[in-house]
C-alpha cells in the first residue's frame, strides 16, 4: 500500500472510541510546543471514515491551535478491522518499548543551543554520567521473570497482556 499524505480539516477527524493510549494536559502541551517549534510534520493515521488509528495525541493538540485548521493525513483504509485495532496498539505500544542511549542524549542537548529541551521533559540538571554508571552496575534483568503470567492486565477483547506502571 502506498502512502500518500492528504490534508483535512481538524474538526472532520473522529477519535478512536476504544483508544487505549493516555495523553494527560502536560503531554499535549508539549506536543503543541513541538508542533509550534518545528511544524505538524507527522500526519496522523485515519481510517474508514476519518476515525483515527494513531495521532489521538496530535489532534488534542492541534484542537486546542487556532491558527492550524487542516492536518496531514494518511489513510489506512486496506487495513481489516483486527488489524486497525492491533497496529492502534502496538503502534502505541512500540514507542514504549525502549529509552534512550543518556550519553548520546548528553551530546546532543548540549550542542542545542536555542531550544529549550525542558519544555519537553527532558532534566538538563540531571547528572548522565551517575545514571550511565548506576545502570551499568545495576543487577542483569532475569528475562524469565517476565513471561504472560506477570502482566498484571489483559484486554479482555483482544487479549493484549499489560502491566499499568
Amino acid at each position: 500500500m502506498e502512502l500518500k499524505i492528504e490534508y483535512v480539516k481538524k474538526e472532520e477527524l473522529q477519535p478512536y472510541v476504544n483508544n487505549a493510549k493516555i495523553h494527560t494536559p502536560e503531554q499535549v502541551e508539549q506536543i503543541k510546543k513541538s508542533i509550534e517549534e518545528f511544524g505538524f510534520n507527522d500526519p496522523i493515521a485515519i481510517w474508514k471514515n476519518n476515525e483515527i488509528i494513531e495521532g489521538h495525541g496530535r489532534l488534542l493538540a492541534v484542537m486546542e491551535m487556532d491558527d492550524i485548521q487542516d492536518v496531514p493525513i494518511i489513510r489506512l483504509d486496506g487495513l481489516s478491522d483486527d488489524q486497525r485495532k492491533a497496529y492502534t496498539l502496538i503502534h502505541n505500544k512500540l514507542t514504549m518499548n525502549t529509552d534512550f542511549n543518556l550519553e548520546l542524549v548528553e551530546l546532543e542537548i548540549e550542542d542545542i543551543a536555542d531550544i529549550d529541551m525542558s519544555e519537553y521533559g527532558f532534566d538538563l540538571d540531571v547528572d548522565f554520567g551517575e545514571i550511565n554508571q548506576n545502570i551499568s552496575e545495576s543487577e542483569e534483568i532475569d528475562v524469565e521473570e517476565y513471561d504472560d503470567e506477570n502482566f498484571e492486565c489483559e484486554c479482555p477483547r483482544c487479549g493484549f497482556k499489560f502491566n499499568r506502571s
